[in-house]
């Protein structure tokens, strides 16, 4: 008897032991499916596989656009204030490039996505020219005012004369070139929309390890080659992203994407590009208002004092980190949702915003709990002073009671915006940033006495506002109804 029970033990073993084998082994298959761009093609099959495989390539792809500035940042700390002044200011004049892009992106993952699903590869390619053309028409505008006006661009955000006479080449570098900008964000969110986001997440690691290459090597020179200071920053970064430009390019016009240009289909539309530029005017308008209302939080917040802003710019630093997976997984809902509409498949659609939200849900969830219990050794990483740790501390805590909100709030959020319906999340964030947020933030802060933790909750509740709105209104269904 007793050996017959050893043996079921050890068969069971054996037979846990190969389960949990094969099981890592399908994970890392379909983590390689992920990276290489394996399927294309989301309107049949598992959703939760389409989510896995969607969000991956997306989630390095957030990264990667981060990693650009912070690489800047950290070889140019090594030259001046000056230098690092320069990139703060020239950062905030490009944010408004980033809104351009992000809005034009929007609306042409939206697009395309919607063609894919209808099996209408032409005119998802007719998309992408007309993405492509806009692209280069604005930042021809924006390019012009940063060559021949970079100094008065400084001085009216307040640079001092030796940050001007510095750094203006930097501004003119970077603004001169924001057509790379620009076409970095459209033709990677082509790719998205066409269920390509490896590719996009390729082309940016790929640049970026070109800039972290390069800027140490024109900073401060290398050999035979000079260092040219914060101005090196600019031509590293303008280098990366246009090689990026050029690959993305190569790959529409020679490579294996799924949209496939020529010269022969370089015509433009004006009607198409209207409708991209009305479904891309939302977009643009969620990220002007996001940002706004967090330039005003920051000033309110300052009134507190140096510490509390440290602490709360510290935090924030700290929570993009596991915001960027959540926004992987709301742009892979974006997609899904446009092909599926596409494909005549509107429940499918639905279904899969709901796996995508309860993912992510559970992903925030965890890291929330992460937050609460080990806020002051994440935010002593960054700091030793007591007041600034506490603070930050503080600051991650009361955010993070609102993380699952925030999670199906942001799929809720991208939902819409995949449907291409664009100014439903603009309307959305009016009212829960500006008239309620705003508003409460300053009265709980300052009004009430309730200091910087007014602040705080003013965000977190926001955010649980929107997730509310969102949840009501994503279940009418009128988006499914939208023509694109």
């Amino acid at each position: 008897m007793v050996i017959y029970i050893c043996n079921c033990i050890t068969r069971n073993s054996a037979y846990l032991y190969m389960y949990k084998l094969m099981l890592i082994k399908n994970i890392l298959r379909l983590f390689k499916d992920a990276l290489f761009g394996k399927e294309k093609e989301f309107t049949s099959g598992s959703i939760g596989r389409a989510v896995f495989l969607l969000s991956v390539p997306m989630i390095l792809e957030m990264f990667m656009e981060s990693v650009f500035a912070v690489v800047d940042i950290y070889f140019v700390s090594s030259v001046s204030v000056d230098a690092v002044a320069t990139i703060g200011l020239t950062e905030s004049v490009v944010t408004l490039v980033y809104a351009v892009g992000i809005g034009l992106s929007m609306g042409a993952t939206a697009m395309v996505a919607r063609r894919i699903g209808e099996k209408d590869e032409q005119g998802a390619e007719k998309v992408a020219v007309q993405a492509i053309f806009l692209g280069v028409f604005v930042s021809l505008i924006i390019g012009f005012l940063g060559i021949f006006y970079a100094k008065d661009i400084l001085r009216l955000m307040g640079a001092e004369a030796s940050v001007v006479e510095s750094g203006f080449r930097y501004t003119q570098i970077i603004l001169g070139s924001n057509v790379t900008i620009l076409l970095l964000f459209l033709i990677n969110a082509i790719f998205r929309g066409a269920g390509e986001a490896s590719i996009a997440m390729w082309i940016l690691i790929g640049s970026n390890l070109l800039n972290i290459c390069l800027d140490p090597i024109l900073i401060f020179g290398w050999g035979p080659i000079p260092g040219y200071g914060v101005t090196g920053a600019a031509m590293a970064t303008m280098t990366g992203r246009t090689l990026a430009v050029l690959a993305q390019l190569y790959i529409l016009f020679f490579g294996y994407s799924r949209i496939k240009l020529g010269w022969n289909k370089l015509v433009l539309d004006l009607k198409l590009m209207w409708n991209l530029v009305k479904l891309s005017l939302g977009g643009i308008g969620q990220f002007i208002i996001g940002t706004s209302s967090w330039i005003f939080l920051m000033r309110i917040m300052s009134t507190f004092g140096t510490d509390f802003v440290a602490g709360y710019t510290i935090a924030i630093r700290v929570m993009l980190f596991s915001f960027m997976p959540s926004w992987g997984m709301s742009n892979a809902a974006a997609t899904l949702v446009g092909q599926n509409l596409g494909a005549k498949k509107p429940d499918r659609a639905e279904k899969s915003v709901w796996i995508t939200g309860k993912y992510n849900a559970i992903f925030m969830t965890a890291v929330g709990i992460i937050y609460l219990v080990a806020a002051p050794t994440l935010i002593g990483i960054f700091t030793q002073e007591e007041s600034v740790l506490k603070f930050g501390a503080i600051c991650l805590q009361i955010v993070a009671i609102g993380y699952f909100f925030y999670a199906y709030g942001m799929v809720l959020t991208q939902a819409f915006n995949g449907a291409g319906d664009t100014y439903t999340p603009t309307i959305i964030n009016f009212i829960c940033f500006w008239i309620f947020q705003l508003p409460f933030a300053y009265t709980t802060a300052v009004l009430l006495g309730w200091g910087p933790k007014g602040v705080l909750i003013a965000i977190t509740s926001a955010e649980v506002l929107i997730c509310i709105i969102s949840f009501f209104w994503f279940r009418t269904g009128k988006w499914k109804l939208k023509e694109v």
